[in-house]
C-alpha cells in the first residue's frame, strides 16, 4: 500500500483546521478525498510500500526497486506454485468415477477417438477402472445436453495420461491452477496492488469448492476458467483504451493533462484485440455450458459502461452519445458474433462426422421451420411455418438438437438429494457429496483400532471464506453504490453474472457447485475488503497496525479452516467421529 501524508479535507485551506467530525474521522485514518490529476484518474498508478518499510527491512532503494519489479510476476507465480502442488497432489485419488465424471470422462474419451459422444453401456465404470485398454468406444451416438468444448479439454488430459482418474482430472487441475495465476494478476491490475492481487489468488487457492472442482472432471470449473480469462482480457482492454485517451488529451500550462470535450467525444480508439479475445473466451465458456451466455451479456454491458466512464473522465459532455456513436457497434461485433462463431466451431466434430446424435435428423424431412418454440415464462408459443429447405440439412439438424437440449434444461425438475436453492449458496447451505465410502480399520487409510471411518469428497466452499465473502459482497455493493468505485462494480458484475441467472430457474434441479463460476470474484471482493481493513493511504501507524492485525487474523482463520476440512476435500479416511465434527450444519449431511 502507498504510504503518503494525510491529505487536507476538501474545501478547507491548508492552514485551516477541519471541523470536529473531520478530526474524529482522522483518528481512524480518514484524510478526506485526495486530489488526483487527470492522468492518474485515467491510468491509476500501482501502489507500493512506503520507504519506511524498506528501512525497517534493511533494503537499499535500488534493491527495493528490483524487488518491486520482480514481485509483479514473482508473487503471483509463487502463489500459483502452491496452488498447483495442492491440486496435483494425489490427483488420482480416489481411484473411482465420482459424481458426474461418469458422463464427462467417458464423453471426452469418445470425442477424442471418434469426434462425437457415444452411448456407453451401464455398469462400464468398473471395467474402465480395472483395465481401460480393454474398453472399446461405443459407436452408437449418445444423447448429451452440454456443448462439447469442456469435454474436448478433458479429453486432452486423457490423450496424454490415459483413460484413468488422473488422466480425466488433469486438465481441470491445470486450469484450476492457471485460474489462480490469472486472479493474482487480475487482482493486481484491478486493485493496483500486487499484495492484494496475490492475496485474492491465495484465497482462491484455499477455497474448498474451487479446490474440489479442480480435482474433478466436471465442466463448471472450465466455464469459470474462460469467464475469468475473459474478465482479465476486458480489464486489459480498459486500461489500454484509457491510456490512448490520456495520450490524445492536451497538456495544460502546469504540465498536467487537460480535459477536452472534443477529443473525448470524437476520438476513435482503434483496434481492440483484447476485446476480441474476450469474445472468443466467452464463446468458449458458452461452448462448455450454456450459462456462459449470461456472462456474455453482463460483460458486454460492463465494458460499454467502462467506455462511458473513460470518455466522461476525459471531458466528454455527452459520454453516452459518444459511446453510442463510436464504441457500441465495435463492442457488439467484437464480442457477440465472435462468441457465436467460436461456439459453432466447438461443434466441428459433430458436423464433420455422421455418427453424432440427431446428426441426420433433417434428412428425408420437409424443410419447414419449427411450428412452435418453448420459452421460460411464456411457455409454448406457436409460430407460422415457412420453407427452410435452402438451409443445409446439417444446420437444421443442429437447430433441432439445440432445441431439444433447451427443452431438457428448462424442464429438469426431477428431485435430487443434493440439490439446493441459490438463496443458500453464499452461506454454504447445501454442499454436494461427490464420493463417500466407509472403509474398515486398516483399509484405505483407516487407522487400526478405529471403530469406523469415513472417506468423502465434499464439494463445499471453505466456510469461513464464504461467510466472510457475505460481508465482502455487502461492502462492494456499498462501495459501488455510494462511492461510485468502478472496481467494486466490476467485481459485483462478475458475481452477478455467475449467480443471478440461477434465480430464474429456482424450480429446476440445480446444485451448489454451479457457484464455482463466481468464486474468483468472491475472493476479489474479500481481498478488496481486507484492503479497506488495512486502511486507506495516509492512515496513521496505529490505524495500520490495528488493520494489519485484524486482516491477518481473518486470513489465518481462513487458511486454518481449509486445512481443517482438507480430508473432506481429498477423500482421505478419517474416524467417523472426526467426520461428524466437521459437519457444522445439519444440511451438510
Amino acid at each position: 500500500m502507498t504510504s503518503t501524508a494525510p491529505q487536507a479535507l476538501k474545501g478547507h485551506d491548508a492552514g485551516e483546521q477541519p471541523p470536529a467530525w473531520g478530526r474524529r474521522l482522522r483518528r481512524f485514518g480518514y484524510g478526506g478525498p485526495r486530489e488526483t490529476g487527470l492522468r492518474e484518474r485515467l491510468v491509476p498508478p500501482y501502489a507500493s510500500p512506503g520507504p519506511q518499510l524498506w528501512r525497517v527491512l534493511g533494503f537499499s532503494p535500488a534493491f527495493a526497486e528490483r524487488l518491486l519489479r520482480w514481485s509483479a510476476w514473482g508473487g503471483p507465480l509463487l502463489v500459483t506454485l502452491v496452488a498447483g502442488v495442492l491440486r496435483f497432489w494425489h490427483l488420482g485419488s480416489p481411484h473411482a468415477v465420482i459424481f458426474d465424471e461418469t458422463y464427462y470422462a467417458k464423453d471426452a474419451w469418445a470425442l477424442i477417438h471418434q469426434g462425437y459422444e457415444g452411448h456407453w453401456p451401464d455398469n462400464i465404470n468398473n471395467a474402465i477402472l480395472a483395465n481401460p485398454s480393454h474398453v472399446s468406444v461405443p459407436s452408437d451416438p449418445g444423447y448429451v445436453v452440454h456443448p462439447p468444448m469442456g469435454k474436448w479439454l478433458i479429453g486432452i488430459g486423457e490423450h496424454f495420461f490415459g483413460f484413468t482418474p488422473f488422466g480425466w482430472r488433469f486438465m481441470t487441475a491445470l486450469l484450476g491452477t492457471l485460474s489462480v495465476l490469472m486472479i493474482c494478476r487480475i487482482g493486481r491490475r484491478l486493485l493496483r496492488s500486487t499484495f492484494l492481487g496475490c492475496l485474492a489468488g491465495a484465497l482462491l487457492t484455499v477455497d474448498g469448492l474451487h479446490f474440489v472442482m479442480s480435482r474433478t472432471s466436471l465442466l463448471d470449473l472450465i466455464v469459470m476458467f474462460f469467464v475469468v480469462a475473459a474478465f482479465g482480457a476486458l480489464l486489459i482492454d480498459r486500461d489500454r483504451c484509457r491510456a490512448r485517451l490520456a495520450e490524445a488529451l492536451p497538456v495544460g500550462e502546469e504540465g498536467g493533462l487537460r480535459p477536452d470535450s472534443g477529443v473525448a467525444s470524437t476520438l476513435r480508439l482503434g483496434p481492440r484485440p483484447w476485446r476480441i479475445a474476450a469474445g472468443v473466451l466467452l464463446g468458449l465458456s458458452a461452448a462448455t455450458k450454456w450459462n456462459g451466455l449470461y456472462v456474455l451479456v453482463f460483460f458486454a454491458v460492463m465494458t460499454v459502461l467502462w467506455d462511458v466512464g473513460a470518455r466522461r473522465t476525459a471531458g466528454a459532455v455527452r459520454p453516452y452519445r459518444a459511446v453510442l456513436r463510436h464504441d457500441v457497434l465495435p463492442a457488439f461485433v467484437s464480442t457477440v458474433p465472435v462468441a457465436v462463431v467460436t461456439y459453432m466451431l466447438s461443434w466441428t466434430g459433430w458436423f464433420v462426422t455422421k455418427g453424432g446424435y440427431f446428426r441426420d435428423w433433417a434428412n428425408q424431412r420437409a424443410g419447414l421451420s419449427p411450428d412452435h418454440v418453448k420459452l421460460p415464462v411464456l411457455g409454448t408459443v406457436h409460430l407460422p411455418q415457412f420453407d427452410m429447405s435452402w438451409v443445409p440439412a446439417s444446420l437444421r439438424s443442429f437447430w433441432h438438437y439445440e432445441a431439444e437440449v433447451y427443452s431438457f434444461h428448462v424442464n429438469l425438475t426431477e428431485g435430487h438429494q443434493y440439490q439446493s436453492n441459490p438463496w443458500s449458496w453464499l452461506v454454504v447451505g447445501r454442499p454436494v457429496s461427490y464420493f463417500y465410502e466407509s472403509p474398515k480399520p486398516g483399509v484405505d487409510g483407516c487407522p487400526q483400532g478405529t471403530e469406523s471411518c469415513a472417506r468423502e469428497v465434499l464439494a463445499i466452499g471453505t466456510p469461513l471464506l464464504w461467510w466472510a465473502a457475505c460481508f465482502a459482497v455487502l461492502y462492494i455493493l456499498w462501495r459501488w453504490a455510494f462511492r461510485r468505485d468502478w472496481r467494486a462494480g466490476a467485481i459485483a458484475c462478475g458475481i452477478a453474472a455467475g449467480y443471478l441467472p440461477w434465480f430464474m430457474y429456482q424450480q429446476r434441479t440445480i446444485f451448489f457447485f454451479y457457484a464455482v463460476v463466481f468464486v474468483p470474484f468472491l475472493c476479489l471482493a474479500v481481498a478488496m475488503m481486507i484492503g479497506a481493513i488495512l486502511g486507506p493511504p495516509g492512515s496513521s501507524e496505529r490505524r495500520r497496525a490495528v488493520g494489519a492485525i485484524g486482516a491477518g487474523v481473518l486470513v489465518l482463520l481462513i487458511v486454518w479452516n481449509f486445512i481443517y476440512f482438507w480430508p473432506l476435500f481429498t477423500g482421505d479416511a478419517i474416524p467417523l467421529s472426526q467426520w461428524n465434527n466437521r459437519m457444522w450444519l445439519s444440511t451438510w449431511i
